[in-house]
């Protein structure tokens, strides 16, 4: 492994490693229904499908300098956007799909530019690690996304719920994933 995978491999692993140590200062949440938790199962097993084919394997590994200096860029841009709407959102941040039991709607700092800006961060980051090392990955990043944008739909039919005079109007003024564009 070079140094370039390397880099990837340590900065997900450290991302990953705050996020769950983050998680246990959430506030309560009640359970997912069994929908949610079926669509959890299906994203995982295809990840595990995709591990065991070897889709993954970095058979493309590129050394192109622009190439992998774009992808690093945006690797370090989404975690840190992502990393940014998780410190923001606080103890409010929930696994996707939960229902807090004293939710607060957020839409400032990053909440201000999109309404899902740990997905998007999460995704940019996706992406760049695809740019940078194999295109392989982008499976991934469909996979991921896929799962995001079933979540986003979820939890903005709750928010809708919970916040009926505030949520529509933060909904049309601001996009779902991407600032100013969709």
């Amino acid at each position: 492994m070079g140094t370039v995978e390397w880099v990837f491999a340590v900065g997900w692993v450290l991302f990953w490693a705050v996020w769950i140590a983050a998680a246990f200062s959430m506030k309560k949440s009640r359970a997912p229904r069994s929908r949610e938790l079926g669509i959890r199962a299906l994203v995982a097993v295809a990840a595990i499908v995709l591990v065991r084919s070897g889709a993954f394997r970095g058979h493309d590994l590129t050394t192109n300098p622009l190439r992998v200096g774009t992808g690093l860029v945006l690797f370090a841009l989404g975690l840190g956007f992502a990393i940014w709407a998780r410190a923001h959102i606080g103890r409010n941040w929930g696994t996707p799909m939960t229902k807090k039991v004293d939710p607060e709607l957020v839409m400032s700092g990053p909440y201000h530019l999109v309404r899902h800006p740990i997905y998007s961060g999460i995704l940019a980051a996706g992406v760049g690690t695809a740019v940078a090392l194999s295109w392989t990955w982008l499976l991934a990043v469909v996979l991921a996304g896929a799962y995001f944008l079933y979540s986003a739909i979820l939890e903005e039919r709750y928010l809708g719920e919970q916040f009926p005079n505030v949520y529509p109007e933060y909904k049309r003024s601001t996009k779902m994933l991407v600032p100013y564009v969709i």
